[in-house]
Parts: C-alpha cells; structure tokens; sequence
C-alpha cells in the first residue's frame, strides 16, 4: 500500500528518536541516596526561622556534588524531620543551619532571596516560592543576586548558564556556592573513566558519531 511505500523509503529510527521510549535509555537510579530539596515551606519560615543541623555529607551515586543529611525538630510532633539537600561549599557535619526569613547571611543558610543583598552568589535556588529548589544544584554551580525591584516583589539573577532570570523575592535560596567545584577541570585520560562515570548516570555514552553511521542509520550518514 502506499503507507507501506512510505515507511520503506524513510531510514532507520535514530537514536534520539529511541531515547523518547524510555525502556534502556533510563536513568540509573537504583543506587541514588533520594531526591534533594530544601524543606517544606511552613511557617516557621515565613515567618521567622528554623535551626536545622548537618547529620552527615554524603556521596549521590551519578552526581557530581555531595549531599546533606540535614536534620530538623518537627515543630508540631516529638519527632525529627530528616532533609537530603545538595551541599554548598564549606559545609561541614555538626554545622548548625538556619532556614527562615529571618535566618542570618551565612554559608548554608536558607533565606527569601528578596533578603539577600545583592552581588550575593546563591544556589538551589527556587523557581516558584516553596518548591524546594530548582536552579543552580550542579556541582561547583552558582547564581548571582543581580538586583531587587521591591515595589514589585522581584528580584532578578544570573544563573550560572549566564542568562538572567527574574523571580518572586520570597522564592528561597541557598547562600554560597555548590560544593564539588572543578570537577570536569580533571580530564578523564581513558574510556574506563567515562565508562564507570556513564554507567552511574545513564545510558548516554558511548556515542557513535552520525557521519560514521550508513545513510539509512542518520541524516549525516555516507558519503
């Protein structure tokens, strides 16, 4: 039939076509500690602050950067709320984290960005006030206050891709700067490296190029 003409004279299906399947193109997540967020928004801290204490800093099998085992007091049962959040630089175990609107400027500490003077480099930063981080979690990465429009409520930022975004001042944000910096300054030297370092992410490497591929395999195939 026609159809059937058609569906001979197109090529194969590509690799970026197949990635859209899912099925072994997953992500390789049997080994990853959980997701990484800030804690819930509640009332402690918008209106005041929460004391939080760093448990532990751990490694999250395909990430670059480690992670904090943050514990909290639950402010309404006798119980404590343990928190998994990407680590900023100079973090340390037994540090004392403050999370609230009126938390001081320090490493660590989570304020509304509105708070945050500006030229301040910030990370897992908000995009919507109270959904626990969003930009800037990468290791080594880092955000820029730029500047406040408080008549508005705005406040606008570099992100480390350098585009400049702007968000609601009371979206929250970490002060400092994601821990593991200078990772992909080391080269990998040897396909082993970039084997073990893929089999923890995804399956994404190797990539074979598509001018080495046949006509039917990709657009850039032959010749």
């Amino acid at each position: 039939s026609e159809r059937q003409r058609e569906l001979s004279a197109m090529g194969r299906v590509i690799r970026t076509q197949r990635r859209g399947r899912g099925s072994i193109f997953r992500a390789h997540t049997s080994k990853r500690e959980g997701a990484a967020k800030l804690r819930k928004l509640d009332f402690a801290e918008r209106h005041g602050y929460i004391k939080g204490v760093v448990k532990d800093i751990i490694h999250d099998s395909g990430r670059g950067a480690p992670l904090a085992v943050v514990h909290f007091r639950d402010a309404y049962k006798y119980k404590t709320n343990k928190e998994l959040i990407v680590a900023a630089e100079g973090m340390y175990t037994g540090q004392f984290l403050y999370f609230g609107a009126k938390a001081q400027l320090a490493i660590g500490n989570v304020l509304p960005i509105g708070q945050i003077p500006e030229g301040t480099a910030v990370c897992n930063i908000e995009q919507y006030a109270g959904d626990r981080s969003r930009f800037a979690r990468a290791s080594g990465n880092y955000s820029v206050v730029v500047s406040h429009n408080p008549d508005e409520g705005l406040t606008r930022i570099r992100l480390p891709s350098g585009m400049r975004k702007i968000l609601k001042s009371t979206c929250r944000a970490m002060v400092g700067a994601i821990a593991g910096g200078g990772r992909p300054e080391k080269p990998l030297l040897k396909a082993g490296r970039a084997y073990h370092k893929y089999k923890a992410k995804r399956n994404s490497w190797p990539k074979v190029r598509g001018v080495a591929m046949n006509p039917v395999e990709h657009p850039h195939g032959g010749g």
